[in-house]
């Protein structure tokens, strides 16, 4: 497998260095000690870049398809061209729903892709998906490798381990190194319907670098939550916590969000989805949670529950005089439903840098904002 290869410092550069006979400038092709992870706005999809110190890349989800395709494409490309990479060495699925798995033919035609991980059929009746699934994925996935895990599996950067925790609706049956508590919170649990569709069909994933700790559960719904985490807690508490399905209230149960107590949460929600009061409550109130980070405004959370603005990466094109204090009440879907405002100008991601202390900083591009957090 191909790595990428811009970040490796050489001797001779450091030769040079020592004898004056080479200045130094800002400069990406040098070597990096920190891991960055970019939350890139898809609209309410999904897309999130890793780029290990190695330069080794991990991308999971690809935004929207459709009409929306080749804008979210571009804004993950654009993260690339930040982060200075070329190439994704895996691409995780996190589930077929078109605002995750949308624009990965556009991309694969863009980038180079060495290996496409998801978690096995579609467990829907959606045509497009299937379609997808049958004929588009094998043409994309037959030019690299494809791999279906499975709660346990490992997939393994340079100083970066990524674990799946939960993938076709099992979830991991052992804690993994700094869990195994009792789980306090799993006594109050009351379940919600029962997901049957592909949401709990996710596939969730740990990452470690060092003592710095990332949960990404795609779009993890409630009812697995509490299989995954009862009785007893099997991750333990987490630096940064990837807001499950979009900050929506059908997933994020106090039974996970309070028990791994993240210090700093990223919400990659949409203007109309995720954010809603339910949810924000439970985030809001989770023990030892410093920052929320919210990559959209949302018209769901009104004054009541949003975040100060320098914690929101993108507003909306027609920005209101006002916000009303209430939050709004979402729509059902279906034919004459009002469509949710698009961003459709330039978009903003959060960058996350990380060390192997547990130390991060969390950067909005788009205002420049970026507060510091020591380790644990």
């Amino acid at each position: 497998m191909q790595k990428n290869k811009s970040r490796s410092a050489t001797p001779i550069i450091a030769i040079l260095v020592l004898t004056g006979l080479l200045a130094i400038h800002s400069d990406k092709s040098i070597a990096q000690d920190s891991f960055d992870l970019y939350l890139i706005d898809v609209e309410g999809g999904g897309a999130t870049l890793f780029v290990a110190p190695s330069g080794e890349t991990l991308l999971i989800d690809t935004g929207n398809g459709g009409a929306n395709a080749q804008r979210d494409m571009g804004r993950i490309l654009d993260a690339m061209q930040d982060a200075d990479v070329t190439e994704i060495d895996y691409l995780v699925t996190t589930h077929w729903h078109g605002d995750h798995y949308g624009a990965m033919e556009e991309l694969a035609s863009r980038v180079p892709v060495h290996q496409f991980i998801d978690h096995g059929p579609t467990v829907e009746s959606s045509a497009a998906a299937n379609e997808f699934i049958d004929t588009t994925y094998p043409e994309i996935y037959g030019r690299a490798e494809r791999r279906i895990v499975v709660p346990g599996d490992k997939i393994e950067l340079a100083d970066i381990e990524f674990t799946v925790l939960a993938a076709a609706k099992r979830v991991i049956d052992r804690a993994v190194p700094g869990g195994g508590v009792a789980n306090p919170y799993c006594a109050d649990f009351t379940p919600q319907s029962e997901d049957n569709g592909e949401n709990a069909q996710s596939v969730g994933v740990l990452v470690q670098f060092g003592d710095f700790r990332i949960l990404h559960l795609g779009d993890l719904t409630w009812n697995t939550e509490f299989q995954l985490m009862c009785p007893r807690n099997p991750i333990g508490t987490i630096d940064l916590f990837v807001v499950s399905h979009h900050g929506q209230p059908s997933s994020n149960s106090a039974v996970l969000v309070h028990a791994i107590e993240p210090r700093v949460a990223i919400m990659n929600n949409g203007t109309r989805k995720g954010g809603q009061p339910a949810a924000m409550q439970i985030l809001h109130s989770a023990p030892g949670l410093e920052d929320l980070w919210q990559l959209h405004f949302s018209q769901l959370s009104g004054q009541q529950y949003t975040v100060p603005g320098l914690f929101i990466a993108n507003t909306v094109d027609e920005v209101q005089s006002t916000m009303p204090i209430e939050p709004r009440q979402g729509a059902t879907r279906g034919p004459g439903v009002e469509p949710a405002p698009r961003h459709n100008g330039e978009a903003h991601w959060f960058k996350v840098s990380s060390q192997a202390d547990g130390s991060f900083t969390v950067t909005n591009s788009r205002n420049g904002f970026s507060k510091a957090y020591t380790g644990r």
